[in-house]
């Protein structure tokens, strides 16, 4: 039974963390060549290139995105089907099946999203820059894992499940955000399309067809109809992971070979090439000056920093406080605030925000300056709280 437990639950919960680990050293490369990038000799070239237009005309589709968006659009969708199986795989067998296990942490991700978001408005005020109010509500699970992984046994297990189930719930947050409020107007006839495929793939569970190829065009339809219909298109890919088996199906474990086989893609890939295509921008000619004199910077890296360790700690010792729940085993409460900190790496999916909530060049540079600036004092600050804190109080009580 125990080795049927970690072949299920345990090997899949390694990969993944092996997989961000390295995933995240990767992302940051990328992110480093694409700054390099745009502020060197070639810049216009970095510029031209991912605003190369590539355009697919096949009867009544007809999309027309330049290559940034095709990435943002298209590629990212794996990242999301990927965040899609793992957000069932902690409903159905993870840390989110448990109420007690879950309470703290699903209540402390709530936390770490709201707070964010009133700073971020407190400071931006309204105009266009107030329409990114959930750039810094979101957090980077690669980053963050990346840094647990460098202390290394410094800290316990308790703290990466804690961290890792934080963001997890923080990414269904972040996919409601963008299916709610970062529309384009909805479409009826596109999205009864795309509803249409996602009965079909129900139906084909249903006769037990196991075999993928036969869902690969379905993908395909509700991608198309997701984008046509004005929902944001990564959407498809969120509601497709939903639909994969957590358990075994047929008696093949297909969410483990999908995920072993795409994840890799998305780590290694996709979320690379997300980060070269949106992470470039030219500080040059007094570009970083003014976006450090712009609120929307600062309302950024106030979100991140202050929002994200206020809202994650403050929520999760208070559940703590009022019987609640409890903190993963081996966790101490005084490393909460180091977690909390961790919370404001937001990179990924705050880039990610940024492009749908701004058009304007402007308001795009300094919200980027803010996610980078943000992000790097998160990431430090996390670590230094983690490490003075290591030995600090008695381990929480657990049931």
């Amino acid at each position: 039974m125990k080795r049927i437990l970690r072949q299920r639950v345990i090997d899949p919960l390694t990969d993944f963390l092996d997989d961000e680990v390295l995933g995240g050293v990767i992302l940051l490369g990328a992110a480093i060549i694409a700054v390099v990038w745009a502020n060197s000799g070639w810049s216009d070239g970095y510029f031209e290139f991912w605003s190369s237009y590539i355009k697919v005309d096949i009867g009544p589709v007809d999309i027309s995105l330049d290559l940034q968006h095709w990435i943002n659009d298209l590629l990212m969708a794996v990242f999301f089907f990927i965040v899609g199986i793992e957000i069932k795989r902690e409903l159905v067998s993870g840390e989110l099946q448990n109420r007690s296990d879950a309470v703290v942490p699903v209540l402390a991700a709530l936390g770490g999203v709201a707070m964010p978001a009133i700073i971020f408005t407190l400071i931006a005020g309204g105009g266009p820059a107030a329409d990114g109010w959930a750039i810094p509500a979101a957090t980077d699970i690669a980053f963050a894992v990346g840094i647990l992984a460098l202390l290394g046994n410094r800290v316990s297990n308790g703290v990466r499940v804690f961290l890792l189930t934080i963001a997890i719930v923080d990414d269904i947050v972040a996919i409601l955000i963008i299916a709610l409020f970062y529309g384009d107007g909805l479409s009826l006839g596109w999205a009864a399309i795309a509803g249409a495929g996602v009965l079909v793939v129900i139906g084909f569970q249903k006769f037990g067809v196991w075999r993928i190829w036969p869902y690969v065009p379905l993908a395909a339809l509700i991608w198309i109809g997701t984008y046509e219909s004005g929902i944001h298109a990564t959407i498809a890919g969120v509601v497709l992971g939903l639909l994969v088996p957590v358990r075994p199906f047929r008696g093949r474990d297909i969410n483990t070979k999908l995920e072993h086989a795409l994840h890799p893609v998305s780590a290694f890939v996709v979320v690379p090439l997300f980060a070269l295509a949106n992470a470039g921008i030219d500080l040059r000619g007094g570009v970083l000056g003014d976006a450090l004199g712009s609120e929307l910077t600062w309302a950024v890296i106030a979100g991140l920093v202050v929002g994200k360790i206020l809202g994650i700690s403050v929520t999760t010792l208070a559940a703590l406080r009022f019987g609640s729940g409890t903190l993963p085993e081996g966790m101490r409460r005084a490393q909460v605030w180091g977690v909390g900190a961790l919370g404001g790496i937001g990179f990924t999916v705050s880039l990610f925000i940024t492009d749908l909530a701004f058009t304007d060049p402007l308001l795009l540079d300094a919200a980027k300056v803010g996610i980078f600036l943000g992000s790097i004092l998160s990431g430090l600050l996390g670590t230094i709280l983690l490490l003075r804190r290591r030995g600090a109080g008695p381990p929480a009580e657990t049931d």
